[in-house]
Order: structure tokens, then sequence, then C-alpha cells
């Protein structure tokens, strides 16, 4: 019986998910507490300070209300001044008020008794405000020393009394909220060793059974390339015998077939000259050469087509240009081929796959690209003999698959047994290059290599 590793696998890792879920949600509920805690003591600690600065303030701005009125010699002012200092007292009891309720106990009886001198020193102020001018010039001095400086001073030790405790408390409070926070980093270690033991283990047992797997993978894969190579070498047996095959019989058309009409027409020609006095048979005789000359054209193209002679007695580049010819006659369209570097002692095999390259890219020039202009560049170096065809037709879209044609497919097949590579650049719009880069070497490899043009 098989054993199935995957159940085991998605088990494991299912329960790791999990344990990490809940321990993320765990975490993440602590740290949540662990924040507004932070953030509560914060803000009461922020408004307590800030309840205590404005309450000071008050104090002061009711000393500066009194100065100014001891200073002014009016007996007019003395409502609107006290008007002012019962407007800050009634303030500072609500800011004691908001405060009381939300100190601690210790804070709260300080509280209480800042009421308290809060209240004196309010009080101090009531026999000033019916007083004369006389009297404001005589008394302020002393009123002013002795009793509001001393009542003043005692209210400001209070509220900074206060403030200590309310700095004191916030510290506590820090202490106890990084108590908890230490507790959660604690947790959180915790946490991060069982959900790393347990992928540790899940990683191990995976790892085992992936590598018995990936061993048999390979074992299948080796097996496969091997059967691939061969059949790789079936189709290139395949192909060299179709090349030979087209050899053989563009030969036969081009030496026997073409003779022997080549030689019909010859008789033909004597026989006009024979009976030029008789208009009719003159004219059935043309007529005779002129399919006569059809036949030898269409066997001429044909012959050429399967391969043409001039590839093997006079070289690449002749029949490269007879390609360009007889496409920009058929087509109507300039085909421009320019040939560099030393191409006349190319082996077999680099002549005919530079040949049916130009000539399927040509075919597809033909049917798809629309061109007003093909551009065929050869360059053979010492090393390396590389090929281009460009054209500026209409390109190809970005979502085709260009390697998906038979014909392409050959090529590739040739270029690849020669350990070449081949490689498309096509825009939507912008014309098409096929580029070629074969490593050369200057004697045949193996058998003269042959192939065929796939359509």
């Amino acid at each position: 019986m098989r054993l199935r590793t995957w159940p085991t696998v998605v088990g494991g890792l299912g329960c790791l998910l999990l344990l990490i879920l809940v321990s993320s949600e765990a975490l993440r509920r602590k740290a949540r507490e662990i924040y507004e805690q932070m953030d509560q003591v914060n803000t009461v600690h922020r408004n307590a300070a800030v309840k205590l600065q404005g309450l000071r303030a008050d104090i002061h701005l009711s000393g500066i209300f009194v100065r100014d009125y001891l200073l002014d010699n009016s007996h007019l002012t003395g409502p609107r001044s006290r008007e002012r200092l019962l407007q800050l007292r009634e303030a500072t009891r609500k800011t004691l008020e908001e405060l009381h309720n939300t100190a601690g106990a210790a804070e709260r009886e300080r509280i209480e008794r800042l009421q308290q001198n809060l209240d004196d020193y309010w009080e101090t102020f009531e026999p000033l405000f019916d007083w004369t001018p006389n009297q404001k010039m005589a008394l302020s001095t002393p009123f002013l020393r002795n009793l509001v400086l001393p009542r003043r001073d005692i209210v400001l030790d209070l509220t900074q009394d206060i403030e200590s405790l309310n700095n004191d408390s916030m510290v506590r409070q820090r202490a106890q909220v990084g108590t908890r926070e230490l507790e959660l980093r604690q947790t959180f270690a915790r946490m991060l060793w069982v959900t790393m033991g347990l992928g540790l283990l899940i990683t191990l047992g995976a790892g085992v059974r992936f590598h018995i797997v990936e061993s048999r993978a390979e074992e299948q894969f080796s097996r496969l390339e091997e059967a691939e190579g061969e059949m790789r070498r079936l189709s290139q047996l395949l192909v060299r015998a179709q090349e030979e095959e087209r050899k053989k019989l563009s030969r036969e058309l081009h030496d026997q077939v073409g003779q022997m009409l080549t030689a019909l027409r010859m008789e033909v020609g004597h026989a006009e000259r024979s009976r030029l006095n008789d208009g009719a048979f003159a004219s059935h005789a043309a007529e005779c050469k002129g399919i006569i000359d059809t036949m030898v054209g269409t066997v001429r193209d044909l012959s050429m087509g399967l391969r043409p002679s001039m590839l093997d007695d006079i070289g690449l580049g002749p029949a490269l240009q007879w390609l360009a010819r007889d496409y920009s006659r058929r087509f109507n369209t300039p085909v421009n081929v320019n040939m560099q570097g030393d191409l006349d002692t190319l082996p077999e095999a680099y002549r005919t796959c530079t040949y049916r390259v130009v000539q399927e890219a040509l075919t597809n020039c033909a049917r798809h690209a629309k061109a007003n202009r093909i551009d065929i560049s050869v360059n053979g170096t010492a090393h390396w003999l590389q090929l281009e065809i460009h054209d500026d037709g209409v390109g190809m879209p970005r979502a085709a698959h260009p390697k998906t044609g038979l014909g392409l497919l050959g090529i590739q097949e040739r270029v690849r047994e020669l350990n070449g590579t081949m490689s498309i650049v096509s825009e939507d719009g912008d014309g098409t290059s096929l580029r070629v880069a074969m490593p050369l070497i200057r004697e045949p490899v193996g058998e003269e290599s042959a192939y065929s043009v796939s359509g």
C-alpha cells in the first residue's frame, strides 16, 4: 500500500496555522489591553498636569488683578475687579472638583486641603473692594506682604505637591504596565518556541518524504530525457533523409527533365525555321514554344524550391540572392541581402540551415507580415555564424506565441542540432526580427546535414 504524504502534511500545516492564529489573537488582545491601559495612564496624568498648570495660572492672574486694583486710585473699579476674582474662584473650584473625581485616595486628601486654603485665599480679598483710595495707598503693601502672599505660596506649594503625587502615581502605573508587557513578551516567546518546534517537526517529516519523492522524480526525469533524446535523434535522421531525397529529386528535375525540355524546344525551333512560309505552322510552333518555356520555368522553380543547385555549386551567397530576387518578383517587396565574413567555406550543414531559415522566414513574411521592406544579414566570423531577418511589417501582438508554428519549430530544431540559438523580437506594429546564432565549426559535422522546409 502506497503511503500518502499529503494528508499528514496538510493536517500538520493546518494545526500550525491554527496555533499561529490563536496565538496571534491572544497576543493581539493582550497588547491592546496594555496599550489602552498605558493610554489611560497618560491621559489621566496629562489632564491632571494641565489642570494644575491652569490652577497656578489662575492664582497668579488673581494676584495681577489685585495688584492692578490696588494701584488704581479710582473707587469705581471695585465691582469689576471683584467680578473677575469671583470668576477665577469659580474656575478654580471646578478644576479642583475634576481633579478630585479622577484622583487617588492620597491625592484627594491633599486636594481637599488645597480647596480649604484656596477658600482662605479668596476670602482674604473681600475687604479690599470696600477700601477708599487713601486706604489703598496706606494698607496695600502690608496687606499683600502679610496676608495675600503667604496664602498664595501655600496654595502653590500644595499644587506642586499634588503634581508630584500625580507623577509618582503615573510612574507606578507605568511600572505595572511594564510588568504586563514583560509577561506578554514571555508568553510570546513561549508561543514562538512551540510554533517553531511544531514547524520543525513538520519540516523534517515533509523534507524526508519530499526527498524520496524528488529522487523518484529525478529518476523518471532522466528516463524522459533519454526518451526525448532518442526521439530527437530519430527526428533529425528523418529530416536528413527528407533533405537527401529532395536533393536527389532536385538533381533529377534539373539534369534530366530540364535537359529533355530544352532539347524539345530546340527541335521545335528547327521545325519552325524549316517552315517559315506556313503562317499557321509558325503560330502553332510559337505557342508550343511558349508552353515549353512555361514548363521549363515551372520545373526550374520547383527545383530551386526543393533545393537550389547553386547552393551546392557556387555557394550560399548566390542562393540567398536568388531567393531574395524571386521573392521580390513574386510579392513586389524589396529584399536586401547583406553578406559579411568568410561564407564560401561553410560546411553543407550550415549552408543548408541558413538557406532554410531564410526561406521559412520569407514564407512567414509573405503570409503574415505585410511588410514593405525585408533586410537579410548574414555574418560569418571565425567561430560564429549569425543570421538576422528583419521586416517592417505589422509585427506580432504580445499575446501571440511565435514558436508554435510548424515552420518555426522546424527552424528551431535545425538550429538546435548545430548547437545554435534562435530568438524572435517583435512588437505589435513595429515589425519582426528573427535572429539565429550558431557556433561555427569549419568542418563537416558527422553526415552532411540537410533539412526540409516546414510550411
